[in-house]
C-alpha cells in the first residue's frame, strides 16, 4: 500500500482543546449513564443518577470556555452561531465545526435542566422543585433520552472531527477514532461516578457494583477500538507518530485500562485505596486524548 499523502497544515491546537475533549466526553458520558441509571435500574440507583446529572453539567461548564480561548479571538465565538452577513443563525450541518457548536449548545440546555432537577431533589435548590417533578415519568424519559443522544454525539464528535481532517494519524484512523473516543468517554464517566460514589459513601453498594461491571465492559470496548486505531494508522504508515516519545502516555493509558480489572481481584482491592482505580482510569482517558491530539501535530 502506498504511503498516505496529507496536505493540510497542523491546526496547532493547544492544551485548551485537550481540556475540551476531556471534559466534553465526561459530560456526555455522565449524562448517558445518569439516564440509564434512572430508567433502567431500580430505585436504589436514583442517588447515583442524580450525581451523574450534576457531574455532567459541572464537567460541561469549562467546555465553551476552552473552545473560545483556543480561537485566539474569544469574543468572536458568537460568529459560530450567528450569521452577521444575513442576520440569521449560522447553522451549517455540512460543517463539523458548526454542527458541533450547535449540538454543544443544545446539550448544554438539556444538561442544565437535568442538573437543576437533580440539585432540587438533593435539597440544595428548592426553587427548582417543579423542574424535578416535570422530569419524572414519561416526559422525563423523553427529555433524558434526547439529552443522551446529544451527549453521546458530543462524546464521539471530537474523534469524528479529527477523522474528517487531512491531518496524518487523524484521517488515517477513520471511524475507529470516533468510536474510540466514545468508548473512552463512557469508561471515564463510569470511573468518575465510582470515584464520587466512594468519596461520598451514600450510594447503594449494588449500584456501585453495577457501575464497576459497566466500567469493565466499556474498557473492553475501548481496548478493542484502540487496537483498531493502531492497526489503521500502521497500515497507513503513520504509526511512528503515535509511538516514540509518546510511549509514557501509552503506559498511562494501559494502566487506566487495567485498573478496573485489577480492583476486581480481592488481593489487589485490599491493598489499593478505593479511589485508586477510578483515578487511574480518568488519567488514562486524559492521556489517550493527549497523545492522539498532540502526536499528529508533532
Amino acid at each position: 500500500m502506498p504511503p498516505a499523502e496529507h496536505f493540510a497544515s497542523s491546526p496547532e491546537w493547544q492544551w485548551w482543546i485537550l481540556g475540551y475533549f476531556f471534559f466534553g466526553g465526561i459530560a456526555g458520558g455522565s449524562y448517558a449513564l445518569g439516564t440509564l441509571l434512572r430508567f433502567a435500574g431500580d430505585p436504589r440507583d436514583e442517588r447515583a443518577a442524580r450525581i451523574a446529572f450534576i457531574a455532567s453539567f459541572i464537567a460541561l461548564i469549562p467546555c465553551p470556555v476552552f473552545l473560545t480561548l483556543d480561537l485566539g479571538q474569544p469574543f468572536r465565538f458568537w460568529h459560530m452561531l450567528i450569521d452577521t452577513s444575513e442576520g440569521g443563525l449560522a447553522f451549517k450541518p455540512w460543517s463539523p465545526m458548526s454542527l458541533g457548536s450547535w449540538v454543544l449548545l443544545l446539550f448544554g440546555l438539556f444538561s442544565f435542566v437535568s442538573f437543576l432537577g437533580a440539585v432540587a431533589e438533593e435539597g440544595w435548590f428548592r426553587a427548582a422543585s417543579p423542574i424535578a417533578r416535570a422530569l419524572r415519568g414519561g416526559a422525563g424519559l423523553v427529555w433524558n433520552v434526547i439529552g443522551t443522544l446529544f451527549g453521546l454525539f458530543i462524546c464521539a464528535y471530537t474523534g469524528v472531527l479529527l477523522a474528517v481532517s487531512n491531518q496524518p494519524v487523524w484521517s488515517d484512523a477513520g471511524w475507529a477514532l470516533g468510536g474510540m473516543f466514545l468508548a473512552s468517554a463512557l469508561s471515564g464517566s463510569a470511573a468518575l461516578l465510582l470515584l464520587l460514589a466512594r468519596s461520598r459513601r451514600d450510594v447503594d453498594a449494588d449500584t456501585a457494583n453495577r457501575l464497576e461491571a459497566a466500567d469493565r465492559y466499556f474498557v473492553i470496548l475501548e481496548a478493542i477500538l484502540i487496537a483498531l486505531f493502531l492497526v489503521t494508522v500502521a497500515i497507513a504508515g503513520t504509526i511512528g507518530k503515535v509511538l516514540g516519545v509518546w510511549v509514557v502516555l501509552w503506559l498511562v493509558v494501559a494502566l487506566g485500562l487495567l485498573a478496573p480489572f485489577a480492583m476486581a481481584r480481592w488481593d489487589v482491592a485490599r491493598r489499593w485505596p478505593p479511589v485508586a482505580a477510578p483515578l487511574l482510569a480518568l488519567l488514562g482517558v486524559l492521556a489517550l486524548r493527549a497523545l492522539v491530539i498532540f502526536s499528529a501535530q508533532s
